[in-house]
């Protein structure tokens, strides 16, 4: 059998070369389905998502998922180098979604066809290459959880640099409005909502959180959209803000939510409550399988399919979280190599973890 780096570099640079935004992976659908064909496992395809579940999987063993997405944010307008033209130089090889998350992708596929023949491993193995992961889309991994099989614990592939996020922040954005009443700008006439709104987002800039989670740290919330007024002479009677929220393990989403409203005047809306912080604890054989590879383990400011996956997970591969969304995208082929390794590894230290 070729060396798995191999065949994961060259799966990686067809990938590449298929353009894949969020909702339009359909073509690299049917190559990561038309890969697994090729080597012997059959597919399961939904919307654009793809999984495949073990030869010899047994409904008493505890089920072990690994998942990483297909689809990739566009382009941003500093490429230097076509973005689709997988290219390779110096050890690199360059291309959009190389990094974020091509190469996680590539390298969990490569662990799970080692283990494919593998009859005694007392774990099942699921692989799942899914969309949608850049807009924390509904047509992701939500869409296919009931169609797999129970899933016990979980893998997240994205660029870590092959330590371990044993938790993640959550996602909240807040729509606020803040209400006033129209006059004339030239006398003291209506309510200014942009004033009202001043109050309100200076709370949100300097309000901490009394619980601080071990992991990771301190809610972050930030106004990051304002809208307001219609014209120079007339005293706006709405103000319009975004508030993004990075919600840690140590509030629930509804708990934030209800010490906002508890704190301003504004309306305040959540868009979801889908994308919830995530935490393992530091005892489950999954982390302590970790352990024993000495990765770093440490909590991510960042939002991924962790926060979609309701069972314990870590979030863990190669490339380096910087790279994700710069221009000229590239990964390190010994990323790959040694990503591919440690993640049969990991595997196996988990499998050993369960025996004990």
């Amino acid at each position: 059998m070729e060396p798995p780096e191999s065949f994961s570099v060259e799966l990686l640079k067809q990938l590449i070369a298929i353009p894949s935004f969020s909702k339009t992976e359909d073509n690299t659908r049917d190559a990561i389905k038309d890969f697994f064909s090729s080597r012997g496992v059959r597919p399961e395809v939904l919307g654009n998502n793809v999984w495949a579940i073990n030869r010899h999987y047994e409904v008493q063993k505890p089920t072990l998922l690994l998942n990483s997405h297909h689809d990739t944010v566009r382009p941003n307008a500093g490429y230097t180098r076509n973005p689709f033209t997988p290219s390779m130089e110096e050890g690199k090889l360059y291309g959009l979604g190389s990094n974020d998350a091509g190469g996680a992708l590539v390298s969990l596929i490569a662990a799970f066809l080692h283990f494919e023949s593998h009859k005694d491993l007392p774990i099942n193995l699921v692989l799942a290459a899914t969309a949608e992961e850049e807009i924390s889309g509904s047509g992701g991994i939500e869409s296919i959880w009931s169609y797999l099989p129970p899933i016990d614990f979980a893998i997240v592939g994205e660029p870590t640099g092959m330590n371990i996020a044993i938790a993640e922040k959550g996602l909240l954005v807040l729509d606020c409005v803040s209400k006033g009443k129209a006059g004339h700008a030239a006398r003291e006439e209506g309510e200014n909502a942009i004033y009202k709104a001043l109050k309100d987002i200076a709370w949100f800039k300097d309000f901490k959180f009394p619980k601080t989670s071990a992991t990771l740290g301190d809610i972050k919330m930030s106004v990051t959209v304002i809208q307001a007024g219609h014209a120079h002479n007339q005293v706006p009677e709405e103000c319009k803000f975004t508030v993004d929220c990075r919600v840690t393990d140590a509030y629930t989403l509804e708990e934030v939510i209800d010490i906002v409203k508890e704190n301003v005047s504004c309306e305040v809306k959540p868009r979801s409550v889908r994308l919830r912080p995530s935490g393992i604890d530091r005892q489950h054989p999954l982390v302590k399988a970790g352990q024993q590879l000495k990765k770093e383990m440490y909590g991510s400011p960042t939002t991924s399919d962790q926060a979609l996956i309701p069972v314990p997970s870590i979030k863990m591969g190669p490339g380096d979280s910087s790279r994700s969304h710069a221009a000229d995208e590239f990964i390190y082929l010994d990323e790959i190599k040694n990503g591919t390794l440690d993640y049969i590894r990991l595997i196996e230290l988990l499998a050993r973890e369960l025996k004990t």
